[in-house]
């Protein structure tokens, strides 16, 4: 093998150790890999992280998604050095496409096939509100730090981070969060509705476990069509979104009838559930 033959082989080696997952009972653990960096995203993380989600959206043995990073961070936003300075320094064309590499893994995410939960065991700053927004549910340990930093370095949160802070907390939240520049921790970004929850580092897993665990009971069809809608309709006027759902739900039914059905039966039929407190059994369905 010549040596620039062997430098691109350890290269794409390298691209491929930014990311890591393991699928186990049906849930997808996907670690963000640069332990080292934080686990902030470069090109090169960004490229394998789509490579990886296409890999396990549509598996079999894969029914939830759960993103979250090795070592003390989640990730701590994108690579000042290889992301923004090295790029910029190969010009406009090359920023773009480094641009298009991120904000399209975590658009992929953003209406994933499968459930997808953000595990938030440490930092997440400034980029890496783009895919926790992308995820569909959010849990941080305690000790977690948040923060858009952006303005302590002279800049605003770009990148969709404004997007995601308006979305996520109350106006007076956001504008307080991105104009300070303070970190606040999992249990203040629970309060303020960056998360769902937060647990302290040492039950973190347990509970998103459990909570992959409640969703791999429900109809994955039904799953997928809830997780779309929710997002579409923050958009929409309410008769705008009436009609969507209306047409969604019909959409739904006509991809998986007998998934409505096994549910309608069990409940009058059998009086096997309570749908306000429990799922119908949905291993009973037919394939």
């Amino acid at each position: 093998m010549t040596e620039a033959r062997k430098a691109d082989a350890a290269s794409q080696q390298a691209e491929a150790d930014t990311v890591a997952y393991e699928v186990k009972g049906r849930i997808a653990w996907v670690k963000f890999n640069r332990p080292e960096k934080r686990n902030c995203m470069n090109p090169k993380l960004n490229r394998q992280m789509l490579r990886v989600l296409e890999e396990l959206e549509f598996r079999d043995d894969v029914g939830v998604l759960v993103l979250t990073g090795e070592g003390s961070a989640w990730s701590a936003g994108m690579d000042l050095k290889e992301y923004f300075r090295e790029t910029e320094a190969q010009g406009l064309g090359a920023v773009r496409r480094t641009q298009r590499e991120a904000y399209g893994w975590w658009r992929r995410l953003r209406w994933y096939q499968k459930p997808t939960i953000a595990m938030v065991n440490g930092w997440c700053f400034g980029g890496g509100y783009g895919p926790l927004l992308a995820c569909d549910l959010a849990f941080a340990a305690e000790e977690a730090q948040f923060g858009l930093s952006e303005i302590n370095w002279g800049i605003l949160p770009g990148g969709g981070a404004t997007k995601v802070a308006t979305e996520l907390l109350s106006y007076r939240n956001a504008m307080y969060h991105a104009m300070m520049g303070e970190p606040i921790d999992g249990r203040k970004a629970a309060e303020w509705g960056l998360v769902n929850e937060a647990h302290p580092l040492e039950t973190l897993e347990s509970r998103v476990s459990e909570v992959a665990n409640t969703l791999l009971g429900k109809n994955p069809a039904a799953l997928k069509a809830t997780k779309d809608a929710i997002r579409r309709v923050r958009e929409m006027t309410y008769d705008n979104a009436e009609d969507y759902l209306v047409r969604a739900q019909e959409a739904a039914n006509s991809f998986d009838s007998d998934g409505r059905k096994e549910g309608i039966r069990q409940f009058i039929d059998e009086k096997a559930y309570k749908p306000g407190l429990e799922s119908y059994d949905a291993s009973r369905q037919k394939k």
